[in-house]
């Protein structure tokens, strides 16, 4: 066995009433989520800390703590503008981590 800490990609999942909405969504928001979901399980850190962390996403997507009191809580992955948003946390577990989607919206 390795000692090797994990690496991208990560893994997603959902809660159930966020894949709810996600599936309710039309397509063109359905596309930018992927598109999202993408950008964020391949990044080295999902949560995209520092100054100019984020300067390699795609300019449809901004990613922020949920709460500035809480930087290693619950992030918001902005999409197009505020059009739509998934809230998401990160939990890097030595064994098995992964990001969990709570919450997705589009208009």
């Amino acid at each position: 066995m390795s000692d090797e800490l994990p690496h991208p990609p990560w893994k997603m999942d959902w809660t159930a009433e966020a894949l709810h909405d996600f599936e309710s969504m039309p397509e063109d928001g359905k596309r930018l989520f992927l598109a999202a979901r993408a950008e964020l399980i391949t990044a080295s850190d999902p949560y995209y800390r520092g100054i100019d962390a984020d300067v390699s996403l795609p300019h449809w997507l901004t990613v922020r703590p949920l709460a500035s009191t809480s930087p290693g809580g619950p992030h918001i992955a902005d999409l197009a503008g505020g059009r739509g948003w998934l809230i998401f946390t990160f939990i890097r577990r030595h064994a098995d981590p992964q990001i969990t989607v709570t919450d997705a919206f589009w208009a």
